[in-house]
């Protein structure tokens, strides 16, 4: 019987313990793990403009070594979120924060844009839409 009430006791300690699988972003639950976290959906903007990044769940690193958890930012311009296991390009559209940055200066043409946000781990392998963020913005 004593056997019985320690495994009981271990049981609702650890079943106490789960964390929750929803993410959050300041004030609100996302199913995205990454945020602009000075610009938003249908702002206008004057160019160039400054970006500042996050991520959650996630560490930070520099490109190069690959090392689970950790990743780095990239910016897609006009463009959707890459597949996971994608390798993200290196050209106009796809920018590379391959240092570990987090706050850039955008320098775009007037008009409507699409910036998304995607996290990628040190080989620049997308982690996919989970790690994705778009949003819609304007320069003037």
């Amino acid at each position: 019987m004593k056997y019985y009430f320690l495994f009981f006791v271990a049981f609702i300690i650890f079943s106490c313990q789960q964390k929750s699988n929803s993410v959050e972003t300041p004030g609100k639950v996302s199913k995205h793990n990454v945020f602009f976290k000075n610009i938003n959906e249908g702002d206008t903007l004057e160019s160039p403009f400054v970006v500042e990044m996050g991520v959650v769940g996630m560490k930070i690193k520099p490109a190069g070594e690959l090392e689970a958890g950790t990743g780095h930012h990239h910016i897609i311009i006009d463009k959707d979120f890459m597949k996971y296991g994608e390798i993200i390009p290196m050209d106009a559209t796809h920018l590379h924060y391959g240092k570990g940055d987090t706050i850039v200066t955008l320098d775009l043409e007037t008009g409507a844009h699409k910036l998304t946000l995607q996290f990628a781990n040190g080989m620049h392998m997308s982690y996919g839409q989970q790690f994705s963020k778009s949003i819609n913005i304007y320069v003037k």
